[in-house]
């Protein structure tokens, strides 16, 4: 199973760097290759403006890695095991397009084996999904998003789009802001086998969200791309994104799980936009269109 959704991200990686390259029309990726000391390394792809700013994503990275070793002192206590040996792949991207009227979006999808002494598998799981930041609320790309991500999940099973769209609107919350990071769309985690499902059933389902990501978000960005925005649009992008690195330093397991398995630093916060304001008790003004988004994510909404 490792083998087969490692190389299945590694095609994935491919696909999706060439799509956002297509709609970004002058911006090229740049690739790092890393490896991690105590056991495996990566892939990083990352795309900056494009020649004298003129692309469409001003910071964004299309990251796959797969690592292996001991498993950490932090992550035993939080797994409730005592030493042994893991292996974590998979692919996540994060994207922050210059203008605001186009949306941020991460998605991420990853596999995790652990083993015992003689080296079985002893816990194997799955997690993943995708989700939608705007700076400012377009209703029907929250449909298309959302309705992509139903559509993905429908194929599987019927319950899993109300029940993982629940889960990433809980997950992806600033406790401390009171408001959720963005529009939400799937979260899923711990997809282990059951009576329900085999590994290789999830395999399935976890991949063809996968291969929905460029039909979700794309779309979009080619709706919004050319529209004009004002500096105070792009001050309030700027103070928006301050929620976005407020969200990933202090709640995000991906984050701390790459911190505390000694990965790589410049992969790890390439989450992190280029510009970001944090201004002191700032209120949008009633009735505009930046508070009509505040409200939004105070109340996360049903799209579909």
């Amino acid at each position: 199973m490792k083998d087969q959704f490692y190389a299945y991200i590694q095609n994935l990686q491919d696909q999706i760097v060439a799509g956002l390259e297509a709609v970004d029309g002058t911006a090229k990726f740049r690739e790092d290759l890393w490896k991690r000391p105590e056991g495996g390394g990566g892939r990083t792809r990352v795309i900056e403006n494009g020649p004298e700013g003129s692309g469409v994503f001003e910071k964004g990275g299309v990251n796959i890695s797969a690592v292996h070793g001991k498993l950490p002192e932090t992550m035993q206590k939080m797994f409730g095991v005592g030493e042994a040996d893991f292996f974590a792949c998979g692919l996540s991207l994060v994207i922050h397009p210059k203008s605001p009227m186009v949306p941020t979006v991460h998605a991420n999808w990853r596999y995790f084996e652990m083993y015992d002494e003689a080296g079985n598998v002893i816990q194997q799981w799955f997690g993943g999904g995708q989700d939608l930041t705007p700076y400012y609320l377009f209703e029907e790309d929250a449909i298309h998003f959302h309705q992509t991500c139903k559509t993905a999940c429908d194929k599987h099973n019927t319950e899993f789009y109300p029940k993982y769209k629940k889960q990433c609107d809980s997950y992806f919350w600033n406790a401390h802001r009171n408001e959720a990071r963005g529009l939400g769309g799937l979260f899923f985690d711990y997809c282990k086998a059951n009576d329900e499902m085999s590994m290789d059933d999830w395999y399935n389902f976890v991949t063809e969200v996968g291969n929905s990501f460029l039909e979700a978000y794309v779309p979009i960005v080619e709706r919004r791309k050319n529209l004009s925005y004002t500096p105070e649009q792009r001050t309030w992008q700027e103070i928006r994104r301050g929620r976005y690195v407020e969200f990933n330093l202090v709640h995000d397991k991906g984050t701390l799980f790459g911190l505390k398995t000694n990965g790589r630093i410049e992969s790890i916060l390439m989450s992190l936009p280029p510009h970001v304001q944090w201004v002191y008790d700032h209120h949008p003004e009633v009735g505009s269109a930046e508070e009509k988004l505040i409200d939004v994510l105070a109340n996360p909404r049903e799209w579909i």
